[in-house]
């Protein structure tokens, strides 16, 4: 199954409600490790999944989430 790495963006001001957002939204992203730079005044976040497409991935997000979010392919590569 393809892999994505979900990357979403928000304002200072919005970081509650882009964690407040997951209440109430079942997905399997709840309750599980992301990255994030918020505390280091990045304010984005980071997932990675596996979903059929772009979409699919981008609807494990919550709506707040998701309307600020990309889903790009990734895979993992061996480095010389």
């Amino acid at each position: 199954m393809p892999r994505f790495l979900l990357h979403h963006r928000h304002e200072p001001h919005e970081c509650g409600v882009a964690f407040a957002a997951f209440r109430g939204h079942a997905s399997p992203l709840r309750h599980r490790a992301a990255l994030a730079s918020c505390a280091f005044g990045g304010h984005a976040i980071w997932w990675t999944v596996q979903a059929d497409g772009p979409e699919h991935a981008l609807g494990l997000l919550p709506y707040f989430l998701a309307e600020r979010a990309t889903a790009i392919r990734v895979d993992e590569v061996d480095i010389p």
